[in-house]
Parts: C-alpha cells; sequence; structure tokens
C-alpha cells in the first residue's frame, strides 16, 4: 500500500509558494521569488529552538526536529507540510486481513551517510531504539502494541502486533532511521536524508551540507545552517539585516510590523499545531477535582490573553485537539470565561476562600508573560499564585520526568497528539478510564471513520473533564527574504523541510 508517490513530496515551489500565500490573504510574493534558482546558494535559517542534543529519544527538544527530521535523518513515513502521511523509505507496504501484520519493503539503493548499505536490521533496530525502556521519546507509547519484528530479507521488515494500529504508518513517521552499527549519536549522526552534519557550534548555530550519493531527489539548495538566538529582537534583527534568509517563527505580533508592507520580505501565516496550555498536575490536590480545575479555566480570560500576547494572530481553542485535527470539535464554550462561576464552583469544591499554588514556568517567551497574567486573573477569584521560573532543562527533569509539580505551563507542538491524555503516567496524571479505553479502541478502528469517532468522542470528555487548560492555539508565521521560496509554512511538529527551500539568483 503506497499512500503517496515520492515525487509529491515536493509541496513548495516558487509558483506554490505564491498560490499558498495568496490564499491565505497575505503580502504577495516578490518577482525575484519566481527567478532562476541558485543551486549554490546555502540558506541562512534562523531560529530559537537550539537542540539540546542530536538525538531525538534523549530529551533533544524540539530544534532537533526542526533541524533533522526529514533532512538529516528520515523514516520509513514523513508528514508532508500539508498534514497526509507520504512514504519515504517505505517503497511499499501491505497488511494482513486481521490488521496485525504489517509487512514493509524498502526503497533501493539508500546508504548511510557513513556510506553503509540501509537494511532491514537498521530499520528493526531503530524501532526498538525509540520502544527501549530507556527512550524519552513521547511517542514511545504509540507503538506499545508492536510485539515482533523480522527481517525476512535485506529490503522486507515485518512488524507483527498485538491488536490493530490503524495509525501505525503515521506513528513510524516518529521513527528516525538510524545506522544500527552507530554507538551514539547525542553529538554525531548518520542518517539517510539529504543533507549530513558539517558543523554544531553549540549556543551558535548547526550547519548542513549536501550528503554524497543521496537516494532520492537532490536539494534545490547547497545546503543550511540553522542559526540559533535566545532573544526574538536580535532574531528579527538578524533578518532586517541580511544575516540570515528566514526565520522559522515569528514570537510576537509586534515584530511583524517591519516585514508586513516591507517588499523585501514575505509573510506567511500557516496551520499551527502548538498549543500553549497550563498544564495541571492531576495526580495532587487541589487539582485532583475536575470542579478546582474548570473554575480556574473559567477564571482566565483566553480571549484577552491571546491578544496580549499575539494581537489579531492566533486562534482559541476549547480543547488539546486544534483545527487541523480530523476530530476537532469547536469546544471554546466548555468552561468559557465567567469568573462568577468560577468562585462558585471553587466553594462547591470546599475552596471558598481559594487556595494557593505553584505555576512551574519556562523561562523562555512567552511563558512568563502568560503566567503573569494568569497570576492576576486568578487573584480575582482568591487563588494565589506563585510563580517559579525554570530552564527548559529544569522543565524537563522536575515535571516531565518526575512529576513534581502543581501547575506548569508548556506549548506542546505535536501533530495528532491527543493520546497523550489516554496515557495516565504521562506528566500531567489524567486519568479517566472512559477516555483511556476510548483512545485504545481508536487504534484498534477498522476504519479512519471509526477511529474519528472514537477520537471526537474522546475530545469533548477531556475538555469537559478540564485536564488542562488550554489557553490557546499559536499562530504559525514564517518570514523570508523576498527571493527566497520554496520553505513549508505550517511546520506541524516543529519539523522544517529545507530541500526545497530555493534563493533566487542576483
Amino acid at each position: 500500500m503506497q499512500l503517496f508517490a515520492r515525487s509529491n513530496r515536493r509541496q513548495f515551489g516558487a509558483t506554490a509558494i505564491a498560490a499558498s500565500i495568496a490564499a491565505l490573504g497575505m503580502m504577495s510574493v516578490s518577482p525575484a521569488v519566481l527567478a532562476a534558482a541558485d543551486t549554490s546558494a546555502v540558506i541562512e535559517i534562523g531560529s530559537l529552538y537550539e537542540p539540546q542534543n542530536l538525538d531525538n529519544t534523549a530529551g533533544a527538544g524540539q530544534g532537533i526536529n526542526e533541524a533533522f527530521n526529514g533532512n538529516v535523518y528520515e523514516a520509513l513515513f514523513a508528514l508532508t507540510d500539508g498534514g497526509d502521511v507520504s512514504d519515504a523509505l517505505a517503497k511499499d507496504y501491505s497488511v494482513s486481513d486481521d490488521g496485525l501484520t504489517y509487512t514493509i519493503t524498502l526503497q533501493d539503493g539508500v546508504t548511510f551517510h557513513s556510506g553503509d548499505p540501509l537494511t532491514a536490521a537498521d530499520v528493526k533496530a531503530s524501532i526498538e531504539r525509540v520502544t527501549a525502556e530507556s527512550s524519552k521519546s513521547s511517542r514511545k507509547n504509540n507503538l506499545a502494541t508492536i510485539t515482533n519484528i523480522e527481517t525476512p530479507d535485506d529490503s522486507t521488515v515485518v512488524i507483527t502486533l498485538s491488536e490493530r494500529s490503524i495509525s501505525l504508518p503515521y506513528n513510524l513517521s516518529y521513527v528516525w532511521i538510524v545506522n544500527d552499527a552507530a554507538t551514539s549519536i547525542t553529538d554525531s549522526e548518520d542518517g539517510t536524508g539529504p543533507y549530513k552534519l558539517d558543523q554544531w557550534r553549540r549556543g551558535s548555530s548547526l550547519s548542513l551540507t549536501l550528503a554524497d550519493n543521496y537516494w532520492g531527489e537532490a536539494p534545490t539548495n547547497a545546503g543550511v545552517v540553522f542559526n540559533y538566538f535566545t532573544d526574538a529582537t536580535a532574531l528579527n534583527n538578524a533578518l532586517l539585516t541580511n544575516a540570515v534568509d528566514i526565520i522559522t517563527s515569528v514570537q510576537s505580533p509586534d515584530a511583524l510590523a517591519q516585514f508586513t508592507d516591507n517588499p523585501d520580505f514575505t509573510v506567511t501565516n500557516g496551520q499551527s499545531t502548538t498549543k500553549e496550555l497550563m498544564a495541571f498536575n492531576d495526580r495532587v490536590a487541589p487539582f485532583d477535582k475536575v470542579e478546582v480545575r474548570k473554575a480556574v479555566a473559567r477564571a482566565i480570560d483566553d480571549k484577552k490573553l491571546l491578544e496580549s500576547i499575539w494581537g489579531d494572530y492566533g486562534t482559541l481553542i476549547g480543547s488539546f485537539v486544534p483545527p487541523t485535527d480530523p476530530w476537532y470539535v469547536d469546544l471554546t464554550a466548555v468552561d468559557a470565561y465567567d469568573p462568577d462561576s468560577a468562585k462558585a464552583m471553587l466553594a462547591e469544591a470546599g475552596y471558598p476562600d481559594g487556595f494557593t499554588f505553584s505555576l512551574d514556568t519556562p523561562d523562555y517567551d512567552p511563558h512568563p508573560i502568560v503566567a503573569e497574567f494568569i497570576k492576576s486573573e486568578l487573584a480575582k477569584v482568591g487563588v494565589t499564585v506563585n510563580i517559579n521560573i525554570i530552564t527548559a532543562n529544569e522543565w524537563y527533569t522536575k515535571i516531565y520526568q518526575a512529576h513534581d509539580f502543581d501547575a506548569t505551563l508548556q506549548e506542546h507542538v505535536n501533530h495528532r497528539d491527543i493520546v497523550f491524555y489516554g496515557n495516565p503516567d504521562f506528566y500531567w496524571g489524567y486519568n479517566n478510564p472512559k477516555v483511556v479505553e476510548l483512545i485504545k479502541q481508536s487504534e484498534s478502528s477498522a476504519t479512519i471513520d471509526e477511529q474519528n469517532q472514537k477520537l471526537t468522542e474522546a475530545n469533548k470528555l477531556i475538555a469537559e473533564d478540564a485536564a488542562s487548560d488550554w489557553l490557546y492555539l499559536y499562530p504559525q508565521i514564517v518570514v523570508s527574504a523576498s527571493n527566497v521560496s520554496g520553505y513549508p509554512v505550517n511546520g506541524l511538529n516543529s519539523q522544517f523541510y529545507a530541500y526545497d527551500i530555493e534563493k533566487s539568483a542576483e
């Protein structure tokens, strides 16, 4: 079963990007974009998300996905910028009638950057690396139905499941295929992608050059450099001064005024999957009570918060599911802003005088600003918030690993990640047995319609339980120099495919 031909991977050439921007109602593309591409150009990309290491199963953060996914490493399947699942290292596959056996045939002539050929043994080892007990991959639980992987020959992988998993190809798009001979990939790599790692200057940049003998279509540029910034203003200034060609994600609407009416730049507003949320620790008091969580959600004016952060950009959401997911339902009316109702619910829950809790807040924007807003809003209903600023590394160890928190702020970038609420061991500790069962059953669905129905029902239950407080959906704004085209505009899962990016010749 082949989902899409590999040639369809190229979605955003010069003409396509122009059409996409016009459809989005953003500024028009400069004629320079449509000029001949300079294939010798190295594309300079500006980002706020430097990887913590180079291994996506070792807590590397979203920066590693942005730089490496599809660029340095490839998977059996790929998530396109439009949200579809496409074949990548899988040439084709078939599924048994009972849905429990997937037989995958690999692409021909694929080699790793070290020169070793891709074999079925590499695929088996790569999947087992993600599902290993030591793996920190957030998607590990989604592959738990895999009971056996066989490699009858070098080009065939047979995966056996304990029960149906209709999302297996999608879930396998998170599994980077790594050379099984690689000993450590936290500071090096051995992938099959169109680029190979040239140099990583920690705190500064990560450069990728063209891979020798790449099996697929060659990139339209000579390489890319991800330049890392800790300050959004410095990032914007780098684009204004031509130090970078593209900013992967604008962090403030105030910055857009410099670019939107300037013919030297192109602004695109894509479809985001990044959710800003206040995650309660549902295991501990007072957030183990649904009424308290609902009261807190009703006490915060999400619309005012979104406008204060993003102006006219971004979207209000009433659950963890963005409009791009098939099981989206508009649930913004559930626990909508109503401070009087919030006070009444707190009293009914046994907190007529409110309570005090600690809000662990990442130290980068917009989280500290969001925390101050929440503190002000909750004070109006008698709830005291103590803001505890922590680093990204501290967040990972304290919150994600140790579950040592009352509530926390975080942005979740993943696509189709409602499944995290079906895992009671996930960091926020939400555990509704009916939701767990619905999400489990959805994976065993025989049809996509059945899966969508079950996940829609789960989505509604999660919202009614106020499992977390979903504050808003980020906009996905990418800004580039006007002579640059071919970049992805949606940034699903923080991926940023670089192989189609073109810079017009001078």
